[in-house]
């Protein structure tokens, strides 16, 4: 709001010409989130529902038992008013922020049920409001892509565009949401991926002269999203403060929904569906690979292979079960509980190492994606 109002202010009090500043107000939101986050957060968590932890983690999930979770609502609703005042936006792009703001709700709810929400429930629903998404993306920012190898965009039809950009994001959303069971680990990866994309967006892609140079499509709406996303990144700052082990409030399924969703957004919006590798190649392989082995162990058991995990088995039947299907059980997934119980390291190691790993290999992977166009 404070976008299309500056002109009036400016009559008003030369200063506020500043907030017709995309720089200006990119550091505003993400400063207004993280201090409001962190300072409401503590207020209101003890109205949230409590975590009845997680069976298949390393630990049994006995330390997030009875812990605040669903914080992902809290943050979301705190962010309402920061979005409104900082973030200039399109129609088509308040659509996707609703469809992001449903995929939080989906979350929630299924945080706060008695029972929890069966897997085909809840990828229905992530399907449905991907699919939303992934129209409103289209309708707002066109269908240019590029592409490696590629030195021009490519203009994708939406009957392509819209359900291959619906399973990006539905896979972002549920890779994320599979890399949450460390403390503040899906948060921290996640801060990391909002930060890079919001100044690819910022400084590449809606910067002219730097997308020529580097033969990426320039998107003149690079710099309000980038704004978008540096606010969410300062909000969930905000709630890490309060996330650092030993946590006390988890975002559950409401928070990482919506952060994963959010990250495919902001690549689609980039142009590149490449980049998530480059952006979030940890909660890829973190939680992505847990996806994939669900999907194999799926597949063969429709087959008619024994899937049950080797250590359940009679020796006989352990020693004829098949190969890959062994080789998927001796790996735990997410691999940060493959890390903690095979590996034994603490959290603290999880945490620190896999955010080192980010770090390193964001940079270096955006450079070979560029260089190899």
């Amino acid at each position: 709001m404070l976008f299309w109002i500056a002109p009036y202010l400016t009559t008003l009090w030369g200063p506020f010409r500043l907030f017709s500043s995309h720089m200006m107000l990119l550091a505003a939101g993400t400063l207004t989130g993280g201090l409001i986050v962190w300072s409401f957060l503590p207020r209101l968590w003890d109205r949230l529902p409590t975590d009845r932890g997680k069976i298949f983690a390393a630990d049994g999930g006995r330390k997030s038992v009875g812990k605040p979770t669903g914080a992902g609502l809290l943050i979301a609703l705190l962010l309402v008013p920061v979005l409104v005042l900082f973030v200039p936006m399109s129609p088509w792009d308040a659509g996707v922020v609703g469809c992001l703001y449903l995929s939080m709700l989906f979350g929630y709810l299924d945080d706060c049920s008695n029972l929890p929400w069966s897997e085909l429930k809840k990828g229905l629903l992530d399907l449905a409001v991907a699919l939303a998404a992934a129209g409103f993306l289209y309708m707002g920012q066109g269908s240019q892509v590029w592409l490696p190898f590629l030195k021009h965009a490519v203009t994708v039809p939406a009957y392509y565009y819209i359900p291959c950009a619906a399973m990006l994001l539905w896979f972002t959303l549920n890779a994320t949401n599979c890399s949450d069971g460390v403390d503040g680990l899906a948060g921290s990866l996640t801060l990391l991926s909002l930060f890079a994309l919001a100044g690819l967006l910022y400084g590449v892609v809606g910067y002219r002269p730097i997308a020529d140079y580097l033969l990426i499509p320039h998107n003149p709406d690079g710099a309000r999203w980038a704004i978008l996303l540096a606010t969410v990144a300062g909000s969930l700052a905000g709630y890490l403060w309060h996330n650092a082990e030993p946590s006390r409030v988890l975002m559950g399924d409401a928070g990482s929904r919506l952060l994963g969703m959010l990250v495919g957004v902001a690549v689609l919006v980039a142009g590149n569906p490449f980049l998530i590798v480059v952006v979030s190649p940890v909660v890829l392989v973190n939680g992505g690979t847990g996806l994939f082995k669900l999907i194999l162990l799926r597949g063969f058991r429709r087959l008619g292979f024994d899937v049950r995990p080797t250590h359940t088995l009679s020796a006989e039947a352990a020693e004829s079960q098949f190969a890959l299907v062994k080789a998927l059980h001796s790996i735990r997934f997410p691999l940060h509980d493959h890390c903690r119980k095979n590996m034994h390291w603490s959290n603290a190691q999880v945490l620190m190492r896999f955010v080192l790993i980010q770090s390193f290999l964001t940079p270096l992977l955006f450079v070979i994606l560029v260089k190899i166009r």
